[in-house]
């Protein structure tokens, strides 16, 4: 690598030598010894910063002291009897943002346990398949959502994140809340298994490239990369300001996770949680917490632009998207109405720990339609699908990243593991992007086949083997449809079985009674038949072509 940055051209980072892009940004000094967890290193970094966490809904505080001291406590309760969670053990989190989320995830991660996540909008039957493939033997949820956990679920032990004011549901299941775990006093003699920086820490669901959902393993390794780069992006523990954050993103998402329940809290800033989104609400703590960064997702953008008159943002500085690359219209419309606050974009998977470009300026910003540069410590190459060429500056390809945030791989699937990570570690994005001469990342298109709704992963694949269990279809296809709200939602092409006189709506609540909203197919057409290769593979881009032909006619 040091022999790649030599070479590298110093306007766009790459070298012909190697075919690789190095990134323009300075190298972000990792922690070199191997017995190191993500809490331990989290909890160890110095900075200012006094309040951790707010509750929005209720104003409640918790200081970094009180945090550390009840992620200690929860350790030290799940360590014991009758939890035993142990090295290797998985637990899974399905809940919606909350203050007790980052105490759950933490204490679990600090005892060696990997944790997984769940949408609390996924159904029932998502949630026993996710259960299924990850085995956890420990399940922080509501009292709300606790119906979605399988109860075939061998020994499946539950903590109820939530206070324990009110009684719990009667359910043998429930061992205790997160409030009486947390409060348990911390054991510094306790047993403790050895964690190392290369044991697993997280298992996030992804659809990968095509396919159905895997599930992501990542590291310490990469949780501590990812926490150095987020560090560095803000340079918050420099800074005698103490910054206020308003975590309007799921914390079960990749994004949501690595910022607000491990990132930040490393820098010393203070999270403002919101349960739910909801625009009115947003504004409220914008104002009432002296909110000063803002991350989101493109559609809650787009409706801030939307909106007639330009909202009360109060003291706001910054503006974070994630999701999807913002476009100029977008970017300029946003400007033009809220002037005084700086709009920043980044890119990322969650095979990348949500790490790849990002733009962190203004000026950076203004080079429109880009995902900004590439972040510290990566390598890109940009690579010809058919040839498997490394293509030069300004030439499209599919992207490929490298560097200590890649995933370990996909759980329990080599197969899929070996077909997205090279041996030497090049993750394969399924992003078709080029960099130009100044190291700018553009994304053009997806080889991938995901569908991104409000930046939510929807695979087609999914969608068809649902849609072909219904007695009138014979086949089917799903595409992403674009939408100016949503960014794409799902559409279905469908060829009905003779004699059939099968519905739009029909279909369309056959999927809704059986997946998550954002699942939902929100549009159909009735073919004679779809459009296939030789292999008998969708031709998926016919169809969008048509789809969004029609359009502007």
């Amino acid at each position: 690598m040091a022999t790649a940055a030599a070479a590298a051209d110093p306007r766009s980072g790459y070298c012909a030598a190697t075919g690789a892009f190095r990134s323009k940004r300075a190298e972000v000094p990792l922690p070199a010894g191997r017995d190191l967890d993500v809490v331990t290193f989290l909890a160890s970094r110095r900075h200012s910063g006094v309040v951790a966490l707010v509750d929005a809904s209720t104003g409640r505080r918790t200081t970094f002291a009180e945090l550390w001291r009840a992620v200690a406590g929860a350790a030290t309760a799940l360590a014991a009897p009758p939890f035993g969670l142990r090295k290797g053990h998985v637990a899974l989190i399905l809940s919606p943002n909350s203050v007790h989320f980052p105490v759950a995830a933490l204490a679990a991660m600090s005892l060696g346990a990997v944790v997984t996540t769940a949408n609390p909008l996924n159904t029932a039957a998502e949630v026993a398949k996710q259960v299924a493939d990850a085995r956890p033997v420990l399940a922080f949820t509501t009292r709300d959502l606790l119906p979605k956990l399988p109860r075939a679920a061998d020994g499946l032990r539950v903590v109820l994140l939530e206070s324990s004011s009110s009684p719990a549901p009667a359910d043998p299941r429930i061992v205790a809340t997160i409030d009486e775990i947390s409060a348990t006093a911390p054991d510094p003699a306790r047993r403790r298994d050895r964690v190392t920086q290369d044991d697993q820490a997280t298992l996030l669901y992804s659809s990968g490239t095509t396919g159905p959902s895997k599930g992501v393993v990542a590291t310490h390794r990469n949780l501590i990369s990812m926490v150095q780069i987020v560090m560095n992006r803000f340079r918050l523990e420099d800074s005698d300001t103490t910054e206020t954050f308003l975590c309007t993103v799921p914390m079960f998402h990749v994004y949501g996770l690595v910022a607000f329940a491990t990132g930040l809290l490393g820098c010393g800033a203070t999270i403002v949680v919101l349960s739910k989104f909801e625009l009115p609400e947003m504004l409220r703590c914008i104002s009432a917490y002296g909110v000063t960064y803002l991350p989101l997702v493109p559609p809650i953008l787009v409706a801030m632009v939307a909106h007639p008159k330009p909202l009360p943002l109060g003291n706001l500085r910054k503006v974070l998207s994630g999701g999807a690359p913002l476009s100029k219209e977008l970017i300029e419309g946003f400007r033009e109405k809220y002037p005084q606050v700086e709009i920043l974009q980044g890119y990322g998977l969650t095979e990348s720990t949500a790490i790849g470009a990002s733009t962190d300026s203004a000026e950076e910003s203004r080079r429109y339609g880009t995902a900004g540069l590439l972040s510290p410590n990566t390598e890109a190459k940009i690579v010809d699908p058919d040839t498997g060429e490394a293509l030069p500056v300004n030439r499209t390809g599919e992207l490929w990243i490298r560097g200590p945030y890649v995933m370990k791989g996909y759980f329990n699937n080599t197969e899929a593991t070996q077909a997205t990570v090279t041996p030497d570690g090049w993750l394969k994005t399924g992003d078709l992007c080029y960099i130009d001469e100044d190291g700018y990342l553009f994304v053009v298109d997806r080889l991938k086949e995901l569908i991104k709704y409000k930046g939510y992963q929807v695979p087609p694949a999914e969608l068809e083997a649902l849609l072909l269990t219904h007695p009138e279809v014979s086949d089917v296809a799903v595409i992403p449809f674009p939408d100016r709200d949503v960014g794409q939602f799902p559409m279905a092409y469908v060829v009905r079985k003779k004699g059939s006189n099968l519905s739009a709506q029909e279909v369309m609540e056959f999927v809704a009674k059986q997946v998550a909203p954002y699942k939902k197919v929100r549009k159909v057409a009735f073919v004679t038949d779809i459009p296939k290769n030789a292999s008998g593979k969708i031709l998926r881009k016919d169809l969008i072509k048509l789809a969004t032909s029609k359009l502007t006619l």
